[in-house]
């Protein structure tokens, strides 16, 4: 048995900046500025995203947590207003849903999220695409923890409690477009398979060490080829 945990941002789908948009409005709501605009987001968890401007911007970590819960929610509000407002050009990668039905049609697979999208953000990014965020039957998500390299003992510990399946960390393989993807999976011994659809090229993941690398998730079976073999 292997679980596969699929990121999202960059992997699934792209937003067309809708996350950056709608956290950019939460924090200048909550603390007056959006912070750095040379930020990167990509690889974050969204609480990391908010803690880190502020940081930077003076803020101590009580203020910041003592605001977290209400700007986490302005921000969901202003995902869900850009994900439908017809301006936004969400995209779902191709390949994607070919790469989840062959999974599924698997016995021995069982697929999940890895994310640091919290919950209800991530599901309505996938709802945007045409996913159903049921699919995935063990995920987690960057509600769950701040630090992205806590969240695959979390996935396989879930595993555990929900399906009842004791998954080592190298059974479980995480699929994702940034060095965080591949970085994170180093703290239980899980296996990490770049996909270069985000803002890092084939080279760039590639040094980080993963499994296998892939341009895009088009072919299908390579990619299974690459899990099998992980």
């Amino acid at each position: 048995m292997k679980l596969v945990l699929f990121d999202i941002d960059g992997t699934i789908l792209w937003s067309d900046g809708a996350g950056r948009r709608a956290m950019q409005r939460a924090l200048t709501t909550a603390f007056g500025t959006s912070g750095d605009e040379r930020y990167r987001y990509d690889g974050k968890t969204d609480m990391q995203i908010v803690r880190d401007l502020m940081r930077a911007e003076g803020h101590g970590d009580a203020l910041i947590d003592a605001r977290m819960e209400t700007l986490l929610a302005d921000y969901v509000a202003g995902l869900n207003e850009e994900l439908v407002s017809g301006m936004t050009h969400v995209q779902r990668f191709d390949g994607v849903v070919e790469l989840l039905d062959a999974l599924e049609a698997r016995h021995d697979r069982r697929i999940g999220l890895l994310t640091g999208n919290i919950e209800i953000g991530a599901r309505a990014k996938l709802r945007a695409v045409g996913i159903d965020p049921a699919r995935f039957t063990v995920s987690a998500f960057g509600s769950d923890h701040e630090i992205r390299g806590e969240l695959p003992a979390i996935a396989q510990r879930r595993a555990r409690e929900s399906l009842g399946l004791n998954v080592e960390g190298d059974a479980i393989v995480i699929i994702g477009d940034t060095p965080a993807d591949i970085d994170c999976t180093r703290a239980i011994g899980a296996r990490a398979i770049a996909v270069a659809t985000g803002r890092y090229s084939v080279e760039e993941l590639s040094s980080h060490g993963p499994v296998a690398v892939f341009a895009d998730l088009t072919d299908t079976d390579a990619v299974m080829r690459a899990i099998d073999a992980a």
